[in-house]
């Protein structure tokens, strides 16, 4: 009596859910499925496939680029801020030379007489010419040539650097501020008649947060240093220029930089914003105390 073998048990190969004609042995460790080499992805423990990672990584926030300082941007920002103060100015210059009237309306002035007869200046609640000096400049002429173009200058050459690394509302806090810290010193010592124009105390209050920003970063700061010295002998030696506009942006500006260079970074949120506008409270108290000292004379 013979016997016929028994037919061998039928046996599944398994083959890759993408590719049924390759052959595998490796799954997924997140969907179980089997992967060939070409669909599987290196994962924390073993293999994904494509669809599983694909569809964890629509879960994933992407991280927000940060500069040094805790600031939003990216190396290849556009200094949108810097840009936009330099053409205000330059739009502003071309209204000056239009017409003076747009001169002794927004020019920073204590309490004085205008042009047309009238008693005006931030004494006479027109607070606002504490910042709209800062847009404008000396109109005509070869010095007001030369005072608009340095400062535009000055703002093209140093304000998208600081604009990156401090993002884009600490440079405008920066810049108004410093402007606003020009304006407020020489409300406080200078007489109240006198009169300024010009976005210097601003721009000196740039050159200030540089030389401050760049200490911190370990950068050069040589430059901004012999710039600084250059421009200060300036304001010192030459008439008709306001030292107070310039060294008052000078303090404010490096105070200001300070603050948001070298605040912790479990704090860095709470002291970004907050020195902003304690700098701006105290100068604008600086201001109501002054006003209260004009005011008795008036009449």
């Amino acid at each position: 009596m013979s016997t016929e073998p028994s037919p061998a048990p039928e046996t599944s190969v398994p083959t890759c859910y993408r590719h049924p004609g390759r052959e595998t042995y490796v799954r997924c460790t997140r969907c179980d499925r089997f992967i060939c080499p070409e669909c599987m992805r290196d994962a924390a423990v073993g293999h994904q496939c494509v669809e599983c990672v694909t569809e964890a990584s629509r879960g994933v926030r992407k991280a927000v680029p940060r500069t040094v300082l805790g600031a939003r941007g990216s190396t290849s920002a556009v200094p949108v801020v810097s840009y936009t103060l330099i053409g205000a100015c330059v739009l502003a210059y071309l209204a000056e030379l239009a017409s003076w009237r747009v001169v002794w309306e927004f020019m920073m002035l204590g309490r004085g007489l205008l042009p047309d007869g009238q008693v005006g200046g931030v004494a006479e609640g027109e607070w606002y010419r504490l910042f709209t000096t800062m847009f404008l400049h000396q109109r005509g002429g070869t010095f007001g040539i030369a005072h608009i173009l340095f400062n535009m200058w000055a703002l093209y050459a140093v304000g998208p650097a600081l604009e990156q690394v401090l993002g884009r509302w600490r440079f405008l806090a920066l810049y108004m501020l410093s402007g606003l810290g020009g304006s407020v010193l020489l409300y406080l010592v200078g007489a109240p008649a006198d009169s300024a124009v010009g976005a210097s105390g601003a721009i000196f209050g740039l050159f200030g947060a540089f030389f401050v920003i760049g200490r911190k970063l370990g950068g050069p700061v040589g430059p901004i240093v012999v710039l600084l010295v250059i421009n200060l002998v300036i304001t010192f030696s030459v008439p008709g220029i306001s030292w107070e506009g310039h060294v008052g942006g000078l303090v404010v500006g490096a105070v200001l930089a300070a603050a948001f260079a070298y605040a912790p970074a479990a704090q860095r949120k709470l002291l970004h914003i907050g020195a902003p506008l304690v700098t701006l409270a105290l100068l604008l108290a600086l201001v109501a105390v002054r006003t209260t000292e004009l005011t008795p004379t008036i009449g």
